[in-house]
C-alpha cells in the first residue's frame, strides 16, 4: 500500500500531535489540585521539556546501536501504556502528595516527573530514532532529519489548536487520555504487526473497557447529582450535600477541585457567609442602581440580588460562557430583564466598557490557589476608580490572614486600593482574633472623600459591621502592578 511509504512520517507526525496534546492535557490534570498559577505551568513545562530532552539523546544512542521498526513500535507502545496508566493514579498520587508535601512548587513538580516524565521521554525518541530508519533506508542525510523533524513540529502545531479549541473541552481530560493511548497503539501496530500483537490488541480492550467504565460512572454520577466536566477554562463539579445542622440539602458546585459556590435546594437564602456582605453595598450607598459583578462565581450572589434590590441592576463578566450555562441548568438562573451576563475576560471588560456603575463586587478566583493577578493590579485598580460614579464602591473578596506571613497578598492589595481609592475597609468574615487564619477577607473601597461613619445600631448590617478591622495594617509590601504582582508567590505562603 502507498501509504505504508509514509508510514514512518505519519508515526512521526502523529506522536509529535501527542506530545502537544499531552501537555496541555497535563494543565488540566494539575489545575483541579494546584490552580492555574505560574508554578504549574513552570513545573509542567519544565519537567516535559526536559523528559523530551532526555528522550531525544536515548533515541538517537539507542538508534545507533540496532534500528529496527520492531524496537520503534514498542518505544511507542509503552508510551501509550504509560498515558494511559495516568488515568488510575493521578488521583491518589496527588491526593498523597498533598498530604506530606506543604510547597505547590515541591508538589507540582513531583506529580508532573511521575504522571508525565516517562511517556514524554518515549516521545522524545520517537523523532531521531525515525531519523536513522529514514536515512538507512533512503541512505539521504540532513534534509530527511529536517524533513521529519518539520512533520513533528507541524504535528504539534496542528493538534496544538484543535485539541484547545476542541477536544479538551468536548471529551474531557480521562477520555482524551484514552483516546490518545489507543491512537499510539494503533500506531505501534501499524509499525510493526508481527509480534505482540495479542498484547496490543489486549491493551485496545483495556482502554476501550476503561472508556465504557468512565461512560458508566459519569451516568451514575449524574443519577446521584454528582457530574464531573471539563470547559474551555475550567474542571467543574456539581454535587448535593445535607447540611448535618439544618439538614438542608445543598447542591455545591466546585471549579478545579475548589469549593467555590453552593445554593441550597430548598430555600433562597446565601450559602456562604462571604456572600452576605456584598450587601454591604447598600450600607455604603444607599441608592445605588447599577452594578457590576467580576467572576460570577456560579450567579449565587446575582440571583440574591435580584430578589432583594427590583429597582437595580447588575452585570456580571464571566469568562466561562460553560459556568453561565450549567447555572441555568443546575442553578436555577433565569432570565431576568436587570441581569445582563458579559462572557469575557473581567480586565478586557474593564479596559472597554464605556458603562458607569454604582458599586463593583468581585469574585473573580480560578481556585483557591490561583487568582487573576491581572485584576489585583494598579492598572486594573485605576478602571475600576474611573468607571464608578462619584459616591461609587468596591466591595472584594480576598482570601488571605490578617497579619503575619499568611497576609503578605492582603497587604499588598490593600496598599494597591489605597494608592488609588480615598477610603479602603477590610471585614474579616470568619475570625477577629486569630490573625494568622486564612479566610475570606472583605474588602471595600469608597470613591468619596467623606468620611464614613459606621452606625452599628443599622440592625439590618449590625453583625457584619462588627466585623470592621479597626487595628492599622502596616503595609511592607509594595503596590501590585502589570509589571510586578508575585499574586502566585503570596497566595502559595498563605496556603502553605
Amino acid at each position: 500500500m502507498k501509504i505504508y511509504k509514509y508510514i514512518l512520517e505519519i508515526a512521526v507526525f502523529v506522536c509529535g500531535a501527542v506530545v502537544m496534546i499531552f501537555e496541555l492535557i497535563g494543565s488540566r490534570i494539575l489545575w483541579p489540585y494546584f490552580g492555574t498559577s505560574i508554578f504549574i505551568w513552570t513545573s509542567l513545562i519544565g519537567i516535559i521539556l526536559g523528559s523530551l530532552s532526555i528522550g531525544y539523546y536515548l533515541g538517537g544512542k539507542i538508534a545507533d546501536k540496532k534500528p529496527s521498526f520492531k524496537n520503534l513500535s514498542s518505544i511507542i507502545l509503552f508510551a501509550a501504556i504509560f498515558i494511559w496508566i495516568i488515568i488510575l493514579i493521578k488521583h491518589p498520587l496527588i491526593s498523597a502528595l498533598q498530604k506530606n508535601f506543604t510547597d505547590i512548587r515541591i508538589w507540582s513538580i513531583i506529580a508532573a516527573i511521575i504522571l508525565f516524565s516517562p511517556a514524554s521521554i518515549l516521545l522524545g525518541m520517537v523523532s531521531p530514532y525515525a531519523v536513522k530508519l529514514k536515512i538507512d533506508s533512503l541512505k539521504t542525510s540532513w534534509s530527511t532529519v529536517g524533513n521529519l523533524y518539520a512533520i513533528s513540529t507541524a504535528g504539534s502545531i496542528i493538534w496544538t489548536f484543535l485539541s484547545g479549541f476542541y477536544l479538551i473541552p468536548h471529551f474531557g481530560t480521562n477520555k482524551l487520555i484514552i483516546i490518545l493511548s489507543i491512537t499510539l497503539v494503533l500506531i505501534s501496530f501499524s509499525l510493526y504487526a508481527k509480534n505482540l500483537i495479542k498484547i496490543r490488541i489486549s491493551i485496545i480492550v483495556i482502554m476501550i473497557t476503561s472508556r465504557w467504565m468512565l461512560n458508566i460512572i459519569n451516568d451514575f454520577n449524574q443519577k446521584n447529582w454528582f457530574i464531573d466536566l471539563d470547559t474551555t477554562y475550567n474542571h467543574i463539579s456539581i454535587y448535593n450535600s445535607i447540611n448535618t445542622k439544618t439538614k438542608d440539602i445543598i447542591r455545591n458546585f466546585s471549579i478545579n477541585n475548589d469549593h467555590s459556590s453552593a445554593m441550597f435546594l430548598n430555600k433562597d437564602d446565601l450559602v456562604h457567609e462571604y456572600t452576605k456582605y456584598y450587601h454591604l453595598a447598600k450600607f455604603f450607598n444607599p441608592n445605588f442602581k447599577t452594578t457590576l459583578m467580576l467572576g460570577g462565581a456560579w450567579y449565587s450572589y446575582p440571583k440574591d440580588f435580584l430578589l432583594k434590590y427590583p429597582q437595580a441592576t447588575i452585570d456580571v463578566v464571566e469568562i466561562d460562557p460553560m459556568v453561565t450555562q450549567i447555572a441555568k441548568q443546575y442553578f436555577n438562573l433565569k432570565e431576568n430583564p436587570n441581569l445582563s451576563i458579559y462572557h469575557q475576560d473581567a480586565r478586557v471588560y474593564l479596559n472597554n466598557t464605556q458603562k458607569k456603575y454604582d458599586v463593583i463586587f468581585g469574585d473573580a478566583f480560578s481556585s483557591i490557589y490561583s487568582i487573576p493577578y491581572q485584576l489585583t493590579t494598579k492598572e486594573a485598580i485605576e478602571k475600576e476608580f474611573n468607571i464608578l460614579n462619584d459616591n461609587g464602591i468596591v466591595i472584594q473578596n480576598i482570601i488571605s490572614s490578617i497579619q503575619w506571613k499568611k497576609s503578605q497578598f492582603l497587604i499588598a492589595e490593600y496598599a494597591t486600593y489605597k494608592e488609588i481609592f480615598p477610603q479602603v475597609y477590610i471585614f474579616p468574615v470568619a475570625d477577629l482574633k486569630n490573625v494568622d487564619n486564612v479566610q475570606n477577607i472583605i474588602l471595600v473601597a469608597l470613591k468619596s472623600k467623606d468620611k464614613q461613619t459606621f452606625d452599628y445600631t443599622w440592625s439590618e448590617f449590625k453583625e457584619h459591621l462588627q466585623h470592621l478591622w479597626k487595628e492599622k495594617i502596616n503595609i511592607d509590601k509594595p503596590i501590585l502592578t502589570d509589571n510586578y504582582a508575585p499574586v502566585d508567590y503570596y497566595i502559595n505562603n498563605a496556603i502553605f
